[in-house]
């Protein structure tokens, strides 16, 4: 019912574009622009987490694509999931686009805290990425959501955590839920995010992954391939572009 109600209210409500502020369009031709203007490429964090796969990204986190995310993720604001799907099929694409076939590409959601998912009414990444494999189907890349991933355990806060203690925080905190790797075994893996920042989340989710898969007894293909985020902090974009 939440889920309806901002979806109708967005419809017969008065609405501004949720990067600059501009009325009555929910997301300007310009802060548009700045998600889907620039092709996704590959962003790195320093230091460089252990296991983390290579990481590709639309648009840096700052001004417009910043405020387009928090209003999706904090504020429920769902009539932006169709381009943030778009920005993150951009960059699935960017990090899969050299690969053979090997079945369709799997999109594991990074999940959130059961919390945060409950206060916010929604889980922002999975729906993301469902929007996400849509764009990749409609233009010809097979793919779907795989939402094997869930914590173990609880976590701390991550606003705040130097890179170090984000690792030690999250480390061993996500699993594969029994049976997941059965999900796992025909296509190619791509693990999803919204943001990348120091790369502590999605390494830790590369290592659940593989160790579902048993890395390394497994035939080419059953792994992580790449992760794929909307965006990454402008200082990842910058060690990339040197």
């Amino acid at each position: 019912m939440r889920d309806w109600w901002r979806e109708f209210s967005g419809l017969v409500l008065p609405v501004a574009c949720a990067g600059c502020g501009r009325p009555r369009t929910e997301l300007c031709p310009v802060c548009r622009a700045a998600l889907h203007g620039a092709p996704a490429r590959g962003v790195r964090p320093s230091p460089r987490p252990a296991g983390l796969p290579a990481v590709y990204a639309a648009a840096p986190y700052e001004n417009a694509v910043r405020a387009v995310l928090l209003a999706h993720k904090e504020r429920g604001a769902l009539g932006l999931t169709g381009p943030l799907g778009r920005a993150l099929a951009a960059s699935v694409r960017a990090g899969t686009g050299q690969m053979g076939a090997v079945g369709p590409l799997l999109l594991v959601p990074v999940p959130s805290a059961r919390s945060a998912t409950a206060a916010r009414g929604h889980d922002p990444v999975r729906r993301i990425a469902r929007a996400a494999a849509g764009e990749l189907r409609r233009t010809g890349r097979p793919a779907r959501v795989v939402p094997v991933l869930r914590q173990r355990r609880a976590v701390a806060d991550q606003s705040g955590l130097a890179a170090h203690r984000r690792r030690a925080n999250l480390a061993g905190a996500l699993e594969v839920a029994t049976g997941g790797e059965r999900l796992l075994a025909h296509g190619r893996v791509v693990l999803v995010d919204d943001l990348l920042t120091t790369g502590s989340t999605l390494a830790e989710a590369a290592r659940a992954v593989g160790e579902a898969l048993g890395s390394g007894r497994r035939p080419s293909g059953r792994e992580v391939c790449a992760a794929a985020v909307v965006s990454a902090s402008p200082s990842a974009f910058e060690i990339n572009r040197n």
